[in-house]
Formats: C-alpha cells, sequence, structure tokens
C-alpha cells in the first residue's frame, strides 16, 4: 500500500514550477512591509483569506496573486532570498530535483538587467544547493544530492506589465502586436544563450506561457529555432486553456520537448480549425506521436482544478485518459504558494483519485528525472538519476512495497 510517509519518503522531481508562484507567505508579507507593497491583507490568514485561496472560481482570480508576488522580486536582494528559500521547501518534502521556470523580463528595468536577474536566482538555488549537498548522508552516498535547472519563461502576449516589457512596447510603436511580442521572445532567448554560455549557468531551457486562444506558438518561432540551434530545451505551456492544436503547434513549431498541463489534449470540442474535418482521427494521431517520441506532459492536478472548476474532482482530470494512452507524465506543482500544493501532496492526490499501483508510480516518478533537463552531461545525468533509483527501491524496501 502506497502511504503518505512513502511518498515522502521517495526522491522526487518537479519540472513544472513558477518561482513568482511559489513565495512564503511570511515573506511576501515582509518584503511588502519594506518596498511599502500594498497588499489586500498584511496577515497569512489575511492573505489566504481574500488571494491565495484553497479554491479559484475562474483562471482570472488564480492569477491575481501574481500581481502582488511579482511587485516583491524587484530587486537582486529579494530574488535571491526567494529563490532560496523556495529551494529550501522543496528539500524538505523530498524534491532532490527542481526545474523553476519564471519570466526575467518581468523583473528587468533600471535596478537589474537580464543578468542580474538570473545570476540573484541562481545565487538563492546554489546556496540551498551548496548547503544540502554539504550534508554527510549525501556526501557518502546514502542519499541523491539536490540539483536544479532554471528555465526562462517568454510570454505569448503581454501590456505594459513591467517596467521592461513598458519599454520594449513603446520602442516599437509600429510594429503589430505579435511582432512585438515574438521579438521580446527572441530577445530573451539570445540574453539566456550568451548568459548560459559566458557564465556557466544552469540555464537549461526556455518556455512559452500565456494565453493560448489567439496568441499562436508560430508567432515565437524565431527564438525557439535559436534555442533548437543553441541546444537549449524546449518546453512549453500549451493545452491548458486549448486544444490539440495548441500542442500540435508547440511540438511542430517550437520544438517543444515537453508540454506544460496538456490537459485538452483528448478534447474535440477544443479544436476549432475547420481544416481538421476528422477531430477524433487527428487526435489519435498526436497522441501516437506524443507516446513514440516520449514527449513528457507535465501533470498539474491540483492548479487545473483550481483554473477551470468545472473539471469537479481529481478523478475527472484528464491524466486518467494519459494514463490509458501509456504517456510518459510527471506531476508537478505548477505554483507552491498559489495552489497550496507540494509534490508529495500532488503525488498522493493522483494515487487516491486514479489509484496507481507502486510500479505505476516508481514509473511517473523516474519519468520526471528521465526527461529532466538535466544541466551537466549525458553520463553524469544517468549516474545522477542511477542514484535516485538506487535511493528508491531503498524506500521500497523499507516500507514494504520492493
Amino acid at each position: 500500500m502506497i502511504t503518505d510517509d512513502f511518498i515522502r519518503a521517495i526522491p522526487k522531481s518537479d519540472l513544472h514550477v513558477h518561482l513568482d508562484g511559489s513565495l512564503r507567505v511570511p515573506t511576501l508579507i515582509e518584503i511588502a512591509r519594506k518596498e511599502k507593497i500594498e497588499l489586500p491583507s498584511y496577515t497569512e490568514e489575511g492573505l489566504n483569506e481574500t488571494v491565495f485561496k484553497p479554491h479559484y472560481d475562474s483562471l482570472e482570480e488564480y492569477l491575481a496573486g501574481f500581481v502582488y508576488t511579482v511587485r516583491a522580486m524587484q530587486n537582486p536582494e529579494n530574488l535571491e532570498r526567494i529563490a532560496y528559500e523556495f529551494a529550501l521547501d522543496n528539500q524538505a518534502e523530498g524534491v532532490r530535483y527542481v526545474e523553476v521556470r519564471f519570466a526575467p523580463q518581468l523583473h528587468m528595468g533600471d535596478q537589474m538587467d537580464l543578468e542580474t536577474v538570473l545570476v540573484s536566482v541562481n545565487r538563492g538555488l546554489d546556496r540551498a544547493a551548496g548547503e544540502y549537498n554539504s550534508r554527510p548522508e549525501v556526501k557518502d552516498g546514502r542519499v541523491p544530492p539536490f540539483h536544479y535547472g532554471i528555465i526562462s519563461c517568454s510570454i505569448r502576449s503581454f501590456g505594459e506589465m513591467s517596467e521592461y516589457y513598458r519599454n520594449f512596447l513603446r520602442a516599437h510603436p509600429f510594429s503589430p502586436p505579435k511582432r512585438i511580442f515574438g521579438l521580446a521572445s527572441y530577445e530573451l532567448v539570445q540574453g539566456v544563450v550568451e548568459i548560459r554560455d559566458r557564465l556557466g549557468l544552469p540555464l537549461v531551457g526556455c518556455d512559452l506561457a500565456g494565453p493560448e486562444y489567439g496568441f499562436p506558438a508560430d508567432d515565437h518561432w524565431k527564438a525557439f529555432q535559436y534555442a533548437q540551434k543553441k541546444f537549449l530545451h524546449k518546453t512549453v505551456h500549451a493545452g491548458e486553456a486549448y486544444g490539440a492544436e495548441s500542442i500540435f503547434q508547440a511540438i511542430t513549431d517550437l520544438y517543444a520537448e515537453r508540454i506544460g498541463h496538456g490537459y485538452y489534449l483528448f478534447d474535440e470540442e477544443k479544436i476549432t480549425n475547420p481544416e481538421i474535418a476528422d477531430k477524433s482521427r487527428y487526435i489519435r494521431d498526436l497522441v501516437r506521436y506524443i507516446a513514440d517520441k516520449r514527449i513528457t506532459i507535465e501533470v498539474c492536478l491540483t492548479s487545473n482544478l483550481q483554473t477551470n472548476p468545472a473539471i469537479g474532482e481529481i478523478a475527472n482530470h484528464r491524466f486518467g485518459k494519459m494514463r490509458e494512452a501509456r504517456l510518459s507524465t510527471t506531476f508537478c506543482t505548477d505554483n507552491r504558494l498559489v495552489s497550496k500544493t507540494t509534490v508529495s501532496r500532488e503525488i498522493g492526490l493522483a494515487v487516491e483519485a486514479f489509484g496507481i499501483n507502486p510500479r505505476e508510480l516508481k514509473n511517473y516518478t523516474i519519468y520526471g528525472f528521465k526527461r529532466c533537463f538535466f544541466p551537466g552531461n549525458y553520463t553524469e545525468k544517468r549516474r545522477y538519476v542511477r542514484s535516485v533509483i538506487d535511493y528508491y527501491e531503498r524506500m521500497e524496501r523499507e516500507h514494504g512495497l520492493a
């Protein structure tokens, strides 16, 4: 029987988690007081009642909290602290590998350029990793070390939501918005590659987030083609609020190796292209392609229920269909604060709702490590994954699940 103790004990990964959605509430309050940021409440209880709720009525309500968290991340000191605490929180629940993502251009302006933003976040993560990996049980190999990667998010569409975006829009007064959105993505990816190569930071991948409908993936093709040529990994938010077409575009136009959410992969009514006559066949072909290529779907159960309350309960989540199709999937948090969740909680929800057996859970867990964008070379990654598997199997024996 898979128990909560076993879930906490096993080594876990989180490949889809946003830094600006994963702050500690006390830290947010402290920074807000210091930086004179206006909050609806300055108590943890008050913010949990007004902003960071267990349940939301819509995607818009879910996203409202990011207005406050992003404002708290506008200088190097705060970014480093938030990243450091984020890593500690992951380590505390047994997450051994995490790929944290965020949109650097939301934090760029007079105080910070792209390099300062990325260096600050990495400094916090690296400090936490160094502390953890210096523990005796890690150094002697009894426990797998903690590793991390950083994923930079481009945004499908934006307004004057940061100093950088405001200046970027004003610098291109004669360009249509879609061209500007693509240019911002291209500028970001070029910068990430240059900083990665010059400073050796673990900048492992790029992502595309934001509203899918009306903002197709190919607007950002040039940026992701550049990433492809420069050996920067690619994951794309797709199928979260739009259907299989969005996922297809992410894979074919942006070379996506993983898909964030992918919730509406199986929904025929979400296909709007009149040229797709046989929607059922289109979905079957796409599902088969995803399975054949082992394109991993980053499943975020709680987040999907919160942004789409019509789902109702976990058992109705499309993960059930992904499981039937034997797709490569891994459980992720999306936002630890906004969704009030952890990797352990997500796994527990899946085990209870879908009756996942020990062998399946082991596969889902190891997929997260095998399909990660590990910052080391292939040999180092294989050695690390092997250490994770060995530790997992030891936990199975200790909990009577071998």
